[in-house]
């Protein structure tokens, strides 16, 4: 099996279509998929949405996935058409985080740890016919459930800071809708919120405007969340 048409580039690795029902994600650094995979693995087997794994095609290098193809708008994509209400985003991405929150840790010893995706944002949520799919897991780990619902939340003030970002405008909505929905899981603490600061500057992927946007990120999370608190 051969790869086919580039379906899309991300910050890190490129799709390509290799039939009708699979695809091939190719990190273009030297990212090893195997840790990714079974991550994947692990939380679907809970029932979690993600993309079914398929088998390793021919000359397969340590950078490549095979992944069910997925039919339909990301949720970043359902909200600039309009398709998709803000209220109902933060709603569904909440829901996404507290579900996947409840799954036991895989490795860590810890019982309180939980597995992190800390990258859960609209970009990563394909909206298919059966449902809500939750991609690109190149960054899960585990750990306090409270740093993965900071890293979506800094993640999407910087999106809102983001003047390239032709959805901008609705993201503080779309912020504050999704602090409302977590406050009752104990929302974004700003310890959390310093951790992911300090994990989203580190992170050699960022421009540097996303970079240098990163305190005034912390403060619209601060005052978008419920009673001006993180």
């Amino acid at each position: 099996m051969h790869t086919g048409q580039l379906l899309g580039s991300g910050r890190t690795a490129d799709v390509y279509a290799l039939d009708g029902s699979w695809v091939l994600r190719r990190y273009r650094d030297h990212t090893d998929s195997t840790e990714e995979l079974a991550v994947m693995a692990y939380v679907g087997a809970f029932g979690f949405p993600v993309p079914r794994i398929g088998l390793p095609i021919e000359g397969a290098r340590p950078t490549d996935l095979v992944l069910q193809r997925l039919s339909g708008p990301t949720m970043a994509d359902a909200l600039l058409t309009g398709t998709l209400g803000v209220a109902e985003a933060g709603a569904l991405l909440a829901r996404l985080l507290r579900e996947l929150h409840a799954i036991p840790p895989r490795v860590s010893a810890n019982p309180e740890d939980r597995v992190l995706h800390l990258d859960l944002h609209p970009e990563n949520v394909m909206l298919t016919g059966g449902g809500a799919v939750v991609i690109d897991w190149s960054t899960a780990a585990e750990g306090p459930p409270g740093l993965d619902r900071a890293m979506s939340a800094l993640t999407l003030a910087r999106t809102a800071l983001d003047p390239a970002f032709p959805a901008g405008p609705q993201v503080p909505t779309l912020l504050a809708a999704l602090l409302a929905e977590l406050a009752d899981d104990g929302g974004a603490p700003l310890a959390d919120l310093a951790l992911a600061r300090t994990r989203q500057r580190a992170n050699p992927h960022l421009t540097e405007h996303e970079r240098g946007c990163l305190e005034e990120a912390v403060d619209l999370v601060i005052g978008c969340a419920p009673e001006g608190r993180a």
